[in-house]
């Protein structure tokens, strides 16, 4: 949708080269200028101020679809009362990654309408300078969520559910893990929780949430499966779904978008270890601002958050 837009002026050029050919007019010029004048405001509408941003650093980043900010249109309704008494806080840890939550926010949306579960879509979008954090974002979601919403959805904002079966209800036996082993189209191993995961307020927060050790890509989840384990709450996964490994859509561009997989410094042997003491209790962040979205007619909360590091205890949180 974005990218057609930014390609109608060139196509419009294109189709009317003939008004240039001839002898030159005062009238031709002027009737020029207008149409240039019309792109332009038909660009800035289309495109909802589209410019690609740059990295502070100097890195070269792909194109980022702009967010279109709440007026740019009507939201669809995310919260009937008449769908139950439980709302779900969907929270997305999030970095620079524009092209997948303008998928996954109307998508998600739209979903979670045709099943009436009443949600809210959390971005925490991680904005300082440390190496990305999942486990910490999702403990900044939870804490950061209206007081409306009883459960929670720690969501990977690359996966995307075909199949309509899949359970997103309030998890009342215990932790429901939606991306199962069975399901996903990448994690196999049994004790895999990523991907997607519903849990109550109250169970996350008897797991003391998410340990804040685990900067860069991975691990955190094989963490957080043993604080599941720990805190004596059964795992469920789901049953009767039939489309195995095409449960879920993977949109990630793995070639595109390298996943920072370094381990330096003591963070080889520490990324194995249980963390006893973090999570909720020691994490420490700012909140930078907070904006109310609309992406498509979809509604999402935009938190953009600035987590702190002790590099006495995680040196790892910054690459050489």
């Amino acid at each position: 949708m974005m990218h057609s837009s930014r390609r109608k002026p060139v196509l419009y050029f294109k189709e009317d080269r003939r008004f240039l050919s001839g002898r030159c007019t005062i009238y031709k010029l002027f009737g020029l200028c207008m149409v240039l004048l019309l792109v332009s405001l038909m660009w800035l509408q289309l495109g909802c101020s589209g410019e690609t941003s740059t990295d502070v650093r100097g890195d070269r980043r792909p194109p980022q679809p702009a967010l279109c900010p709440p007026d740019g249109g009507q939201a669809s309704a995310a919260d009937d009362p008449s769908w139950g008494p439980h709302k779900l806080a969907l929270i997305v840890p999030f970095r620079e990654r524009f092209d997948e939550l303008m998928a996954f926010v109307p998508f998600m949306h739209t979903f979670l309408n045709k099943k009436k579960i009443r949600h809210n879509i959390v971005v925490i979008n991680q904005v300082d300078h440390y190496r990305f954090n999942r486990a910490s974002l999702i403990n900044v979601g939870f804490l950061e969520s209206s007081n409306d919403t009883d459960y929670l959805a720690m969501h990977d904002v690359d996966l995307l559910p075909l199949n309509e079966a899949l359970d997103y209800g309030f998890p009342v036996e215990g932790p429901f893990h939606v991306a199962s082993p069975e399901l996903h189209p990448l994690y196999h191993y049994k004790t895999y929780v990523g991907g997607i995961l519903l849990l109550t307020k109250k169970h996350y927060r008897a797991c003391n949430g998410m340990s804040n050790r685990f900067w860069g890509w991975g691990r955190e989840d094989d963490e957080f499966y043993r604080r599941l384990r720990k805190a004596e709450l059964q795992l469920f996964r789901p049953r009767g779904i039939t489309t195995g490994y095409k449960t879920f859509l993977h949109i990630h561009d793995s070639a595109w978008r390298k996943r920072d997989q370094k381990r330096v410094a003591s963070q080889k042997q520490e990324q194995f270890k249980v963390d006893p003491e973090g999570g909720l209790t020691n994490i420490r962040y700012q909140v930078e601002s907070r904006q109310e979205l609309i992406i498509s007619g979809a509604p999402c909360t935009v938190i953009n958050a600035k987590l702190e590091c002790d590099q006495d205890r995680t040196p790892w949180c910054l690459l050489a």
